[in-house]
């Protein structure tokens, strides 16, 4: 009998153990969750890629109020702590071969800057860093112009003059298919081997203007090309790392972040489930496999298997992590690419109201205050800065 109220005895005593520790874990999470969200609304945080304009393009809608669809609105932007973000005036490949590319990026440009003329309260256009930082507590967004696809060039180097003086601040070079400055790595046509004579003549001009060079869309070829070439830092401001996603080119390896950190440049991680997830990104290859069009969103995108397999926010912390244990704390930040993945996002991570479960991933990994804050913002405004210094204008 005594061994058997010895038995119970322990037994009580274990579960009130495993209670309390449970307690304990479920309110070490709250204090980390709750410590995540004050930091995403103590520090700036900087998205360097969105497609809200060519959503916007798609089907007008009232993005100063919370909306059923999309990725991104005012308050939901708020709730999250997002305080800058580059939306980009996306040019579809088409454009290139029958004529309109630069009217299509102006279009685009032209929406941005009617956000912020409508909504003055809380949309604002930046041009700098420092812009950036002053506009940050005023319960304004800062939006940052930007193109996607360098064939709104239109083979004249003057226009990456005209795009700046107009508030772009940095180009993409390219897009789902090979253009007239680059190699696409969506594209199997290797029509440069890299750069095209074009695609040189831009890098050294985008250097003048103190442009920003993207390197995310570009082939192998011609991104290593532009690292030679540059004198500036170069960003890839929506790529992941390939280390997990094998053969999706898309991806940086990491030869090619280590040359990129090697250069002061940056890597800022892509949300989209196909960039983070190994078993996503397999489905999104075979359903590129399958895709008439490369030159479409949709035949970017592929199609997804009739059971879409999503990530998980905490990948996108493990790619941050991954860039941070290869070349250092120095070189790594959020592009989402909201608006641009469809709905390939992981969970946890649908939208900007998110980015505060994101810094909880972080902090869970051990980061600390100070990395947060270069993860943030830091990092880019630093490079940013440094690459408007070398503007020759």
């Amino acid at each position: 009998m005594f061994r058997k109220i010895k038995l119970i005895s322990s037994l009580i005593t274990l579960s009130l153990i495993t209670i309390y520790m449970q307690g304990c874990l479920n309110h070490s999470e709250a204090a980390l969750r709750k410590k995540a969200d004050i930091l995403a609304h103590k520090f700036i945080i900087v998205d360097t890629h969105q497609d809200v304009p060519e959503r916007l393009q798609g089907r007008a809608e009232d993005i100063s109020v919370r909306t059923e669809r999309g990725n991104f609105d005012y308050p939901r932007a708020r709730q999250g702590g997002l305080d800058a973000v580059f939306m980009a005036a996306y040019i579809p490949p088409r454009y290139e071969q029958q004529g309109g590319a630069k009217t299509y990026a102006e279009n685009g440009i032209r929406l941005v800057k009617g956000l912020a003329e409508k909504y003055p309260d809380k949309f604002i256009i930046a041009r700098s860093p420092e812009d950036v930082r002053n506009q940050f507590s005023t319960g304004q967004i800062s939006c940052i112009l930007c193109i996607e696809n360098g064939s709104a060039l239109e083979g004249d180097i003057k226009n990456v003059r005209y795009f700046y003086d107009l508030g772009v601040r940095y180009i993409t070079l390219c897009h789902s298919a090979a253009n007239i400055i680059c190699d696409s790595s969506f594209d199997a046509t290797r029509r440069w081997n890299g750069l095209s004579p074009f695609g040189k003549q831009v890098v050294a001009e985008m250097n003048r203007t103190g442009m920003m060079i993207d390197v995310s869309h570009i082939s192998d070829e011609a991104f290593y090309q532009v690292l030679e070439l540059s004198k500036t830092p170069v960003v890839a401001t929506h790529s992941s790392c390939r280390y997990f996603t094998p053969g999706f080119e898309r991806n940086l390896s990491d030869d090619m972040i280590k040359a990129l950190a090697k250069k002061g440049g940056l890597i800022h991680i892509n949300f989209g489930s196909m960039f983070i997830n190994t078993e996503a990104n397999k489905g999104f290859s075979l359903g590129r496999s399958r895709s008439a069009d490369p030159n479409s969103r949709r035949g970017q995108a592929g199609t997804q298997r009739s059971q879409p397999v999503y990530g998980d926010v905490s990948e996108v912390a493990d790619h941050i992590d991954h860039v941070v244990k290869l070349v250092g704390i120095d070189y790594v930040g959020f592009g989402s690419d909201f608006d641009g993945v469809g709905d390939s996002l992981p969970e946890g991570l649908k939208d900007v109201s998110c980015y505060p479960n994101l810094i909880y991933e972080l902090l869970k990994k051990g980061y600390s205050d100070r990395d947060i804050k270069k993860i943030c913002s830091d990092n880019f405004l630093r490079v940013w800065s440094q690459i408007e210094k070398t503007s020759k204008y």
